[in-house]
């Protein structure tokens, strides 16, 4: 398929970034560590739990009860950026995730540490270089 550019992009209002899951409270409490994001209500249901954001600049988070376990490797993941890997890899294997190998480096010389959640969803602890750093 060819990539047509007199194609307009799509406005998007608001971005959510869903994660299935067996156990929708404890990822909630993980991620709301890992992010600072507080932790919303159930629907009605209690198959959908979000994690608000700090900013409405930032996307929801929110989690889905699904019967099954994951079974393969993640296709997409988070990346969060932190000041020191180590120390926020620490807290985060104190509430249950797990670091996956010794942390990386890139050839520009940014390092990040691939990490697991306590349902074993990848996600990457990332520092940021200061050619990345925002004003």
């Amino acid at each position: 398929m060819e990539f047509d550019e007199r194609l307009s992009p799509l406005k998007v209002e608001r971005v959510e970034i869903g994660i299935d899951c067996r156990d929708p409270v404890m990822l909630a409490q993980f991620w709301a560590a890992a992010t600072g994001y507080e932790i919303g209500d159930f629907d009605p249901a209690e198959i959908y739990l979000d994690l608000r954001p700090p900013s409405k600049a930032f996307p929801v988070i929110y989690f889905q009860r699904v019967p099954e376990g994951k079974n393969i490797k993640n296709r997409l993941h988070l990346d969060l950026y932190v000041e020191d890997i180590d120390v926020a890899a620490d807290a985060l294997v104190a509430r249950g995730g797990k670091r996956i190998g010794e942390f990386r480096r890139g050839s520009a010389g940014g390092k990040w540490q691939v990490m697991v959640d306590p349902e074993e969803n990848e996600f990457c602890l990332c520092e940021l270089q200061e050619s990345q750093e925002r004003a």
